[in-house]
């Protein structure tokens, strides 16, 4: 800041700084002086100086996410369940469908998406995806896997991964999946013009057999409500699904990843209830059915 001479006096003599005039009475002399450091405040507050404010020093942002970096801005988590495969086919009566499915061609999927609504500025940040696979290193189980975006320029890399997992065969199940999460990824794809993987395959959606089975007897058929009331399982320290858009843009602008871990255990527990919930869908049709034709057999013999 420049200022003249003559400028700086007169704020000095404004302030108290200046030296009384030469010809000053006895009484001028003899008036207390002014303190210095209120004299300094009061010449900055005239030049219109501002203290500086010293802000707390923050500590380090946990910023450690799970999974391991398989390309820049994309990572992989990968946890196996001991749920050995089911033996035999798995019968879709409970669809309505008069087919069976190889349990090894399932592949239990869930997004964790920027927003509810859809639409082309709707992206997903994470897919999640369980099948029933064995290995030599770890054996039979359950394997789940997900793909994790810690930026927007890792998206392509994370739809070409989740296309390498399904094949011809591949039949996919989800919870509303159909409607939401498969459309989804389709437009991805399109806009990153990317041939659809997911086009032509086989989907079960779980959706819509529970509602026909239990609307009316549960209060709704939320998955959360599902796994308390058919499968009992009380998730503890779970992240809302809609809360998960949040923690991702949170952590992309370089806020800590406590909620995005959360997201992920949230989306793990997902694929886990999914592939939980059609075994027991096939088991509860099936005694259904078993009931039944006890039933007729008891009139039949009556």
């Amino acid at each position: 800041m420049s200022i003249s001479l003559e400028k700086l006096r007169a704020l000095k003599r404004e302030a108290g700084l200046a030296p009384p005039p030469a010809n000053a009475g006895r009484e001028t002399s003899n008036a207390p002086a002014r303190p210095a450091a209120q004299s300094i405040d009061a010449l900055r507050r005239l030049l219109g100086v501002r203290n500086r404010v010293v802000l707390p020093v923050r500590g380090p942002v946990d910023r450690a996410v799970p999974g391991e970096e398989i390309a820049p801005g994309l990572r992989l988590l990968t946890t196996r369940l001991p749920m050995p495969t089911p033996t035999s086919a798995l019968s879709l009566a409970f669809a309505k469908r008069e087919d069976a499915i190889d349990p090894r061609a399932l592949l239990f999927f869930d997004t964790e998406t920027t927003g509810l609504a859809g639409g082309t500025g709707t992206r997903a940040f994470m897919i999640g995806a369980a099948d029933w696979h064995c290995d030599d290193a770890h054996g039979d189980g359950l394997r789940i896997r997900q793909l994790l975006i810690t930026t927007m320029a890792a998206e392509p890399a994370m739809l070409d991964v989740f296309a390498s997992w399904l094949a011809p065969h591949t039949v996919l199940s989800s919870y509303n999946g159909r409607c939401y999460d498969a459309p989804l990824l389709k437009t991805r794809y399109r806009l990153a013009r990317m041939r659809d993987p997911l086009a032509g395959l086989d989907h079960v959606d779980l959706l819509f057999p529970t509602r026909r089975r239990y609307r009316g007897v549960w209060e709704n058929c939320r998955l959360a409500t599902v796994e308390r009331e058919l499968l009992r399982i009380l998730r503890e320290d779970d992240l809302p699904g809609s809360q998960a858009p949040a923690a991702w843009l949170a952590y992309l602008r370089g806020g800590a990843a406590t909620d995005l871990r959360r997201v992920a255990a949230h989306n793990h527990q997902d694929v886990v209830t999914l592939s939980r919930l059609l075994l027991r869908l096939v088991a509860v049709h099936a005694e259904g059915m078993a009931s039944e034709s006890m039933a007729s057999e008891c009139v039949a013999s009556a």
